[in-house]
């Protein structure tokens, strides 16, 4: 089976927020970072190379496959701001709707700035995914340290 890629890593998230290029993606990576501290309980910690994942939880599919994963997180890439939610939760598609300018993939969300989301919106879907993956997975999710 092949070795999941994205992995808790204990690199420094401070200082993979540091090194983003564009100053109001690096203010909107610190302001995110608290926002989603403060909404999860969970401390900020890398999960790969360019990953910021809060919390975490063990999957495994019917096909077998298994591994780790942060309960949510975000990524200020050169393009966007991906942030992380769960996916198959319909909860989440009433709260996309209300969250302000983004689009939408598979399993993430992808922002230009902060400041073109409702920030009560996003806390609303933090909660909402932490909540969704730890009923879903009850034996693996980690609780706040």
């Amino acid at each position: 089976m092949a070795e999941q890629k994205t992995k808790e890593t204990e690199a420094s998230v401070i200082e993979f927020v540091e090194q983003v290029e564009s100053p109001q993606k690096r203010a909107d990576a610190y302001r995110l970072l608290d926002l989603f501290q403060e909404t999860t309980g969970y401390p900020a910690k890398m999960w790969g190379p360019s990953i910021i994942g809060f919390g975490a939880y063990h999957y495994k599919y019917p096909s077998g496959h298994e591994g780790d994963a942060p309960l949510v997180g975000f990524s200020p890439r050169k393009a966007k701001i991906s942030l992380y939610f769960a996916t198959g939760d319909e909860e989440r598609e009433a709260l996309l709707s209300k969250l302000g300018k983004h689009t939408s993939g598979k399993a993430c969300v992808y922002i230009n700035k902060v400041s073109d989301i409702h920030l009560d919106v996003l806390k609303a879907l933090i909660r909402q995914s932490v909540a969704f993956l730890q009923e879903r997975y009850p034996a693996s999710s980690k609780t706040p340290h």
